[in-house]
């Protein structure tokens, strides 16, 4: 009797494990394990990217935060993110560090993704190349973050690796 009881509790507890880690969010692994407070506005739209500088004279100059800090964030005058009519697919508003999202879709060949309810963004075609092997199907893997010096645009923040990119919202 006891036996059967044992080997019913072995099958029985690596699956309740397995269940458990489906419904929590994933631990953030990049800037030492906190999801990041939004990026400051910068008041001087002549503000040049901030590379990260490292003791041993390495430089890195890709979009992340470490330590709360923005690193590599675009010149807030920077022609690229200019929008004739921003918001013109209206206003996503589930966005802040209290937010994470899982990708439910994604189109490779469009840069877009989609977010639960419907929501989709398309990742700036310039930032692509920054993104193109985040696995875009791990769960609560994003933050999406309104973007204080490019008006209309987000910042897509990938919680495991600490970089991220510009996106814009396309609506429902």
């Amino acid at each position: 009797m006891v036996f059967p009881l044992a080997l019913g509790l072995l099958v029985a507890f690596p699956v309740l494990a397995q269940r458990g880690e489906e419904r929590g969010q994933n631990r953030p692994r990049a800037n030492q394990g906190r999801v990041p407070p939004p990026p400051p506005r910068r008041d001087n739209p002549r503000s040049q990217p901030e590379p990260e500088r490292h003791d041993s004279r390495r430089v890195n100059s890709t979009p992340h935060v470490n330590k709360d800090h923005w690193f590599g964030h675009d010149r807030p005058d920077d022609k690229r993110y200019h929008f004739d009519r921003p918001f013109e697919h209206g206003r996503f508003e589930h966005f802040g560090p209290s937010y994470r999202y899982r990708i439910e879709r994604f189109d490779r060949d469009h840069h877009r993704l989609w977010l639960p309810g419907g929501f989709f963004f398309e990742v700036a075609a310039w930032d692509w190349p920054i993104c193109t092997d985040w696995c875009w199907d791990c769960a609560d893997d994003f933050v999406i973050y309104e973007d204080s010096d490019h008006v209309g645009w987000y910042l897509l923040y990938n919680v495991h690796t600490g970089v991220y990119v510009h996106v814009s919202y396309m609506g429902t």
